[in-house]
């Protein structure tokens, strides 16, 4: 942990603002978030390195315009905001196709799923009880495996479920000169494999433990999930240099309002309903790429979502226009 962030812990603790049980949270978020931002810069090298060649889809046209600035960067949350359901889920997928576990947990996987696609929102149960399954899972199985899978996976279950309207968003930050992070809950290696497809910088994800190169079945902290994207966001700039008053971030959750917070350009991106309120209470800009159906249900104009499925159609900048 960093010195600054652990002297900030103690001084709260000791002035009786954080008790035992919060404090040990604290710190496991923030835990969690340098290991991952640790990781995230590792796998950002290693894919500046590498060089591998990315989609070949062309995003659709940006709905506005980014201006270059190399102290700031993009974050974007994964699931059902660059992505349609839960990485995760389609993660366990893969996993059951290759026969690394029974067909009652697939069914738990499916269920889960279904939820998520129906609500639009993670709920903390099945998202943990799903994490502590894929730990089971993967126990004992070597990481460059479990990557070599993540890319077969990607491609049967992930790659038809970008949203174009999302992808096209971060592809204005890049063409800025800017660098582009995932930040998901999802497994950070997962995470990465997602990112280097889409074109993407890297990605701040959940660190499992391994020990010469074997999964232990442990994480590193805790989930990267509410607070712990926040402190990892928080770990990556310092690291890269970043003012994050100048930086954006993108999430469709609640969650997520503590990573939201902490830049001077947030965005909610096919909020839910405690989302789409708290940013409206800020003036926060929101966009929505489902359908128009869904769209309504949520309670934005139907024509802003089927334009914005559309990349970026006149219905959508209106929006925007609107809101600013």
């Amino acid at each position: 942990m960093a010195p600054n962030r652990m002297a900030m812990l103690t001084d709260m603790a000791a002035l009786g603002w954080l008790t035992p049980r919060r404090r040990s949270a604290t710190a496991r978020s923030v835990l969690a978030g340098e290991a991952s931002a640790e990781a995230a810069r590792k796998s950002s090298q290693e894919l500046e390195l590498a060089e591998e060649p990315t989609e070949s889809a062309q995003p659709a046209e940006p709905e506005f315009p980014v201006a270059g600035d190399d102290r700031a960067a993009a974050f974007f949350d994964l699931d059902n905001t660059v992505m349609q359901g839960a990485a995760l889920f389609h993660f366990g997928r893969g996993l059951y196709k290759r026969k690394f576990f029974q067909r009652q947990e697939l069914a738990r996987f499916a269920w889960q799923q279904a939820w998520f696609r129906i609500a639009g929102v993670e709920d903390p149960e099945h998202m943990q009880d799903v994490r502590e399954s894929a730990l089971s899972i993967v126990k004992g199985h070597r990481v460059a495996e479990l990557m070599s899978i993540g890319e077969e996976i990607y491609d049967e279950y992930m790659a038809e479920r970008i949203w174009p309207g999302t992808r096209a968003l971060a592809q204005a930050h890049l063409d800025a000169g800017q660098k582009v992070w995932l930040v998901t809950a999802a497994p950070v290696e997962t995470a990465t494999i997602i990112a280097r497809r889409l074109g993407l910088t890297g990605a701040l994800g959940t660190v499992a433990e391994s020990v010469d190169g074997v999964y232990t079945g442990k994480l590193v902290g805790e989930p990267l999930h509410g607070p712990a994207k926040a402190e990892a966001v928080r770990a990556l700039a310092v690291a890269e240099g970043l003012h994050l008053n100048r930086c954006a971030a993108y999430s469709d959750s609640h969650n997520d309002i503590p990573m939201l917070s902490l830049v001077g350009h947030p965005y909610a991106i096919n909020p839910d309903s405690k989302l789409r309120k708290h940013a409206r209470e800020r003036d926060w800009r929101l966009r929505d790429y489902r359908t128009g159906r869904k769209a309504a249900k949520v309670g934005i104009p139907a024509a802003a979502g089927v334009g914005a499925i559309a990349g970026g159609t006149a219905a959508a900048v209106a929006l925007h226009r609107r809101r600013r």
